[in-house]
């Protein structure tokens, strides 16, 4: 009888490891919404690294790039050219869902796609050559004050975006009019940094996962750091917005979602495997050094945290006189 029963778990287990196994995508895909060295591309090549050395990816995964939009181009993709696409996971972040709240992506909104997991958090910065004259958030502030088209703003983002809305609720709270500040858009936060570092605009607003090599590395200056309180570790000796007088705290999740279309089965899989990593010490290293923050959230957790999102950023466009 013993023998029986033991043959028995035998076959359960090797079925449910070939249920498993028949899961996994053959071509498993993260496609980042931007050129390469954004914030996009830190979010997919963080799962790459995090599943395929945790043992949750047996099949390489890709990292394909799709600009166009600041997401746009890469939503509109997923849900109307690959809806039912069980391999391919898209990154998103907060500016995602700020430009999902003003109707940036066409005629589609928060409910069109399938929202997985939500991996880390970001912040915003405000950040300067460094051997820029400002030295503090103060002192960008007064130059702006005495001459507002003196200084070139360089963000991953249009007007309206979420790098945008950083400056924008600095100069608000500064009491500058946030249209009177000279800004250039680019697509991703890798293209903004090579402008400023090439003297073409003299302050980036970005995440700060985005500029911490370049940081290290010395290039920059950040001026601020949109959070409630000074970050641990390495980033503790930049100050905040809030320390410097300027009420400001931009958190910035990162995230992924799948097409409208994907199985209960296929999403389900993708779910565990997040909720596997998520758990795991070695991803909190990875993630520390990738310079984020924890955040876990899976599945209808998670879209839940994107429809208040989205509810708040229609709420903040508003204020700003922003279409939606």
């Amino acid at each position: 009888m013993k023998s029986a029963l033991s043959r028995i778990a035998l076959i359960t287990s090797g079925l449910l490891l070939s249920s498993q196994l028949l899961a996994e995508p053959k071509r498993p895909e993260c496609i980042a919404p931007a050129k390469p060295g954004g914030g996009f591309d830190l979010t997919c090549k963080l799962a790459q690294s995090g599943l395929k050395d945790g043992g949750l990816l047996k099949a390489p995964m890709r990292v394909t790039y799709m600009p166009g939009g600041v997401g746009a181009v890469a939503y509109n993709a997923v849900v109307a050219q690959r809806p039912k696409d069980a391999g391919t996971i898209t990154a998103f972040s907060s500016g995602s869902l700020l430009n999902l709240a003003q109707g940036k992506f066409g005629r589609y909104d928060e409910n069109a796609v399938r929202w997985l997991a939500g991996i880390g958090t970001d912040y915003g910065a405000i950040s300067v050559r460094a051997d820029s004259p400002y030295k503090t958030l103060g002192d960008l502030v007064d130059a702006v004050k005495k001459d507002p088209a003196a200084i070139v703003f360089g963000a991953g983002a249009t007007i309206g975006g979420q790098d945008w809305m950083q400056t924008a609720l600095i100069a608000r709270a500064a009491g500058i009019d946030p249209q009177k500040l000279r800004y250039v858009a680019f697509e991703g936060g890798g293209e903004t940094l090579t402008a400023m570092l090439g003297g073409h605009v003299q302050v980036t607003s970005s995440g700060i996962g985005e500029i911490t090599p370049q940081l290290a590395a010395g290039k920059i200056r950040v001026l601020a750091v949109l959070a409630d309180d000074r970050l641990p570790g390495k980033l503790a000796d930049i100050p905040t917005a809030k320390e410097q007088g300027f009420d400001i705290s931009w958190p910035v999740i990162r995230g992924f979602y799948m097409g409208p279309e994907v199985s209960d089965e296929d999403f389900n899989w993708w779910k565990q495997q997040f909720d596997t990593l998520l758990a795991s010490e070695d991803f909190a290293k990875l993630r520390e050094q990738r310079d984020l923050f924890p955040l876990t959230l899976t599945g209808d957790q998670l879209k839940t945290y994107v429809f208040d999102q989205v509810k708040q950023y229609k709420q903040l466009a508003g204020e700003f006189g922003l279409a939606q």
